[in-house]
């Protein structure tokens, strides 16, 4: 398919840097780089960093104990009337 796109300038420079590093042509460097995009590349793979807080929380009645904070605050709206 043939479009025209309007590319940010440093968008443009990310792709003639694909470009430069693989020895491809401008066209193919930003399909690559929209495929990597949208597919999700290996090389921009997030990782979410954990840290032991020292804390352990039994979250198994966790529904029940927030069924059961919820049922009071409603408890104590009706109460006061509001």
């Amino acid at each position: 398919m043939r479009t025209t796109v309007t590319l940010d300038s440093d968008v443009e420079q990310i792709v003639r840097e694909r470009m430069d590093a693989h020895g491809v042509s401008f066209k193919q460097a930003l399909n690559d780089a929209i495929r990597d995009g949208v597919r999700g590349s290996a090389d921009n793979t997030f990782v979410t960093r954990t840290f032991n807080l020292g804390l352990r929380v039994d979250l198994t009645h966790a529904n029940r104990v927030v069924a059961e904070l919820d049922n009071q605050v409603f408890l104590d709206k009706v109460r006061a009337g509001r």
